[in-house]
């Protein structure tokens, strides 16, 4: 991903608007450098005399290349430059998710040129995780960590929007971002409860055949691949390790 907070661009000197073609020369030339003995460029972020790069992955040509985006006009470029989608939002429901993967399907049916070696036709979406024996305790471990590191997510992805805002420029490619700024500063955020990343499947939480079961729906969405936070804010390393022991002695194989 190019990055979507004030806290990381501005602390390596990024413009927001360079991002994406900075992203997009970046992958580039790294896959440049995987397929190639010797490799050199001339870009217009980075130069690289003809050298060796070492060491070379192990797949051939190289391992399948993803792109991280929360926008819509991310999930289209992921599909037009043939990249696998990581498709990420924190409190984003099912449904929406199959809206956004089924930009990326769409638009990745017209690539014939893609940025990699390879056309990876994969779709892969993050959402945060906790199984425990019961429901009850799922929802116990997971009230306060779930709903802080949603609302902290949000105010640290709006914070590109109020910058850009604070420098009276464009938003440009983050103009996805204006709503999430507008519900940080009038304060609609402080709304958001466990009871609705619950309901809506914005998370997934339970015991194993809620969880299943909640699985299912990001399955039902198109999702090729799910990347479970299991970790988020104060979830403890024992609850950690069991929501990792359940998942893989229940959840897992119910997918294989």
């Amino acid at each position: 991903g190019r990055s979507s907070t004030r806290l990381e661009l501005e602390g390596f000197g990024v413009h927001p608007d360079e991002t994406r073609p900075m992203w997009q020369e970046a992958i580039e030339h790294i896959v440049g450098c995987w397929t190639h003995e010797h490799y050199e460029f001339e870009g217009k972020y980075w130069q690289m005399p003809k050298r060796r790069v070492q060491p070379k992955p192990l797949q051939d040509p190289h391992p399948p290349v993803f792109g991280a985006t929360g926008s819509d006009s991310g999930h289209q470029l992921m599909g037009e430059l043939g990249l696998g989608l990581c498709s990420f939002g924190v409190g984003v429901p099912p449904d929406d998710i199959a809206r956004r993967i089924d930009i990326y399907r769409k638009a990745i049916k017209t690539c014939t040129k893609p940025l990699a070696t390879f056309v990876n036709n994969c779709a892969a979406a993050f959402t945060m995780v906790n199984c425990a024996p019961t429901k009850q305790e799922s929802y116990d471990v997971s009230k306060e960590s779930f709903v802080w590191y949603g609302k902290r997510s949000a105010e640290l992805v709006s914070s590109v929007a109020s910058w850009l805002e604070e420098m009276k420029q464009e938003l440009g490619t983050y103009e996805y971002l204006e709503d999430v700024k507008k519900i940080v500063k009038d304060g609609t955020l402080e709304m958001l409860d466990f009871e609705y990343l619950k309901d809506s499947k914005a998370t997934i939480v339970g015991d194993p055949e809620q969880v299943i079961e909640t699985a299912r729906a990001y399955e039902a969405a198109g999702v090729d691949l799910l990347l479970c936070l299991v970790n988020p804010y104060n979830i403890s390393h024992e609850k950690v390790m069991q929501t990792i022991e359940l998942m893989g002695k229940h959840v897992i194989p119910e997918f294989k």
